[in-house]
């Protein structure tokens, strides 16, 4: 596993936990995120010779852990940029802990997605020369 591409790919999730924090709004969030997945699998394929999968599973648990902490840090803040995520919160289990909440969802999400980027980088390697 090459760890160090994977660190430096995460940072794309540590700029987008910052991000949502501060100024991209919930819809437009998860067209950045194709832009994200995209630009990932590229470098996955370029870089990498084998185990593509595992590679974008892992950018995205990392990113999983980089969006999760800064939410959780900075959760007033976000919650005051997006009040409809504040509102289901209060619909969801653990409605007076919702800290704890986003640190239970955080990785469910970050499980998803990474099947998503690992899928993405799959894809990649079998079309970008390296």
């Amino acid at each position: 596993m090459n760890w160090s591409l994977i660190f430096k790919l995460s940072l794309f999730g540590l700029a987008m936990a910052l991000g949502t924090v501060y100024f991209i709004p919930s819809n437009v969030e998860p067209f950045c995120w194709v832009v994200i997945f995209i630009i990932c699998a590229y470098f996955i394929a370029k870089y990498c010779t084998a185990r593509f999968f595992q590679h974008g599973f892992m950018v995205s648990i990392f990113n999983c852990v980089w969006i999760t902490a800064i939410h959780i840090l900075l959760f007033k803040t976000y919650l005051s940029w997006h009040p409809k995520e504040a509102e289901m919160m209060t619909h969801m289990p653990l409605p007076d802990s919702p800290r704890l909440m986003m640190l239970l969802t955080g990785p469910v999400i970050g499980v998803i997605t990474g099947l998503v980027q690992g899928l993405f980088a799959y894809v990649a390697s079998k079309s970008i020369e390296r």
